[in-house]
């Protein structure tokens, strides 16, 4: 399939391009929508449907770019060789689906490994280390119950460890990456700490849940 760029509106701008919902797509044609579409937030489930992502809301924003900054300085203050990466990026999993977490990290080898093409376009990887941020609500696409499929997606495609975050509650999940096991829960959470996977990287978390 070959996805056209958007005809022109009347008014000089580019008209949204319109899809079927129940349409099935390889991760090389959502890619091209995605190009294509650079206003639209989507994700692409295994069986190559379509997953559309809502905007966060004001709270949430800000709280995930304070997560995204303290995980930057935790990364720096241990030397790790990790790459970071925020929510905008969609990673192409081993199972065929494109998925962005919130905060996702991973190791430089795996990174260096990539061609150029690879890097700029889904990285075929999972994750080593991803971190998701619940919003209030408890539905849709960001709501608690698909959050907690999407780290168990993860945790299937390899990710190695896995965070996911109640502001609300001040509570955390800890997702490890064997499967079928159940997440660890911390509650109330003041710290994030990978030094099981990544020896000394820690996030303090009263920056977070203040909002």
């Amino acid at each position: 399939m070959s996805v056209a760029p958007p005809a022109p509106a009347a008014s000089g701008s580019l008209a949204p391009l319109q899809l079927p919902w129940d349409l099935q797509l390889t991760p090389e044609q959502f890619e091209q929508v995605c190009q294509a579409n650079p206003d639209a937030v989507l994700e692409l489930a295994a069986d190559g449907h379509l997953i559309a992502m809502t905007p966060t809301g004001g709270e949430t924003g800000q709280r995930n770019q304070t997560l995204g900054a303290l995980l930057w300085l935790a990364v720096r203050q241990s030397g790790l060789p990790l790459k970071l990466f925020d929510s905008s990026t969609g990673f192409r999993l081993p199972d065929g689906s494109v998925l962005s977490p919130d905060a996702a990290l991973v190791r430089l080898e795996s990174w260096q490994a990539l061609t150029l093409d690879q890097r700029r376009g889904f990285p075929p990887l999972c994750p080593d280390l991803v971190v998701e941020l619940a919003s209030p609500s408890d539905e849709g696409p960001r709501g608690v119950c698909a959050l907690r499929q999407k780290m168990e997606l993860f945790r299937r495609n390899g990710a190695r460890l896995g965070w996911l975050l109640f502001p609300a509650v001040q509570a955390v999940e800890i997702w490890h990456g064997d499967c079928g096991t159940p997440p660890e829960r911390l509650q109330p959470a003041d710290q994030l700490d990978a030094s099981e996977l990544f020896p000394g990287l820690r996030v303090e978390l009263s920056e977070v849940w203040q909002g």
